[in-house]
């Protein structure tokens, strides 16, 4: 069956007018186009829905049946068209937003606040996982948009810098590394490393600086978000490596220490979209809202 959005609002209208003249000089459409249009419909009903009596048109008991499917179908019909002519001009409805652990914990809530404060009829849903995830889900089209920490893996999707992040090692203050605040690479090599999961941004760029200097290191605990990383380091149960902006409160406290190393841990964050010809306005404002606070 494949009844048509015209047909519905030519039914609706004679169905409120009871005359096929009057409704089509509402519609705009000549007496013949209203009745074609009905004639049509009703075969494709496989039975009337009107009554006739004289040049009246009454619904029967499936035509009263079907109009108030017919009026709610096509009021949603109206609010999707209402609804795209408007999100054209300013930004409406609901934009997919994923990050991996430090920028959705310790960026990202401050711009989903501004966002939705500057544009009332939008909002950003938050979705934290793994750099790993995050790229799968945009590349899937779970996600709108998704800003890593790690090296992006799949081609196909636009991969463009954001900002600049640096790793930290950590211990806790009563650990051996504490007084000197100083690492070799032997140190590095003997210590017991509380990590991120495979798949983590942060994990993929400590192994790349430890490869780089040719230092090989076991992992004593492995641990999938950041908070619990740092609350075992400061339990003195090995050391870590975290982004600045997910120890910074701790180092303030001296909680934790930082510690000098010869490793080479800067990094650039990474935005991700698919490629395409057209970006939706939710996402033109989102993405420059972005641009705005890399250097906050």
């Amino acid at each position: 069956m494949a009844i048509t959005l015209r047909q519905m609002e030519i039914f609706e209208k004679v169905a409120r007018c009871g005359h096929v003249t009057q409704a089509g000089r509402e519609l705009l459409l000549t007496q013949s186009a209203v009745s074609m249009a009905i004639a049509e419909l009703e075969r494709l009903a496989g039975a009337p829905l009107f009554e006739r009596r004289g040049r009246r048109l009454l619904l029967n008991d499936r035509g009263r049946r079907m109009l108030p499917e017919v009026s709610e179908l096509l009021s949603r019909a109206h609010r999707l068209e209402q609804f795209l002519q408007e999100s054209v001009a300013e930004p409406k409805g609901t934009l997919q937003v994923g990050a991996s652990t430090t920028i959705g914990n310790y960026i990202l809530p401050s711009v989903v606040g501004e966002f939705s404060r500057l544009y009332p009829q939008a909002r950003a849903l938050l979705q934290v996982g793994n750099a790993q995830q995050i790229e799968s889900a945009v590349e899937t089209g779970d996600l709108d948009l998704g800003l890593i920490e790690g090296l992006p893996h799949i081609g196909s999707l636009d991969a463009r810098p954001w900002r600049h992040d640096e790793l930290v090692v950590i211990a806790g203050k009563g650990h051996a590394w504490a007084h000197s605040r100083k690492a070799s690479p032997d140190m590095l090599r003997d210590a017991p490393w509380i990590m991120r999961e495979k798949g983590s941004g942060t994990r993929e760029i400590f192994e790349a600086a430890m490869g780089k200097m040719g230092i090989s290191f076991s992992i004593a605990l492995e641990l999938g978000h950041t908070e619990a990383i740092k609350k075992a380091a400061e339990a003195g149960l090995g050391v870590g490596c975290l982004s600045r902006m997910a120890v910074q409160r701790e180092l303030d406290h001296g909680w934790l220490v930082e510690i000098d190393t010869p490793l080479e841990l800067g990094r650039t964050l990474i935005v991700l979209t698919r490629h395409s010809e057209h970006r939706t306005t939710l996402l033109k404002v989102f993405l420059e809202l972005l641009k705005q606070s890399r250097d906050l």
